[in-house]
């Protein structure tokens, strides 16, 4: 499985974010806000989220998994992620 930074995996992320739930509008937020307290992403988007996490970078994201620590700001997105891809199988 080919490595990505924790830079490029957070451009990837915030790109999605910003072309799916913002729909290309440019508002501005850091890789530290939460996604859902500001706005930008609903529940559904977090399922939406899910799936992209799970294509993109080829990993399996259990139910337990589904918490905000992981999944409620770009930063915790890439720290989750690069975690899940260098856990063994």
């Amino acid at each position: 499985m080919p490595t990505i930074t924790a830079e490029n995996m957070a451009k990837e992320l915030r790109q999605f974010v910003v072309d799916n739930f913002l729909f290309g509008r440019d508002r501005p937020f850091s890789d530290e806000d939460s996604l859902i307290e500001n706005g930008l992403i609903d529940s559904t988007g977090v399922l939406e989220l899910i799936a992209f996490l799970e294509e993109k970078y080829a990993i399996r994201i259990e139910q337990a998994e589904m918490i905000p620590d992981n999944l409620d700001s770009i930063h915790n997105l890439s720290d989750f992620v690069r975690g899940k891809r260098q856990a063994p199988a």
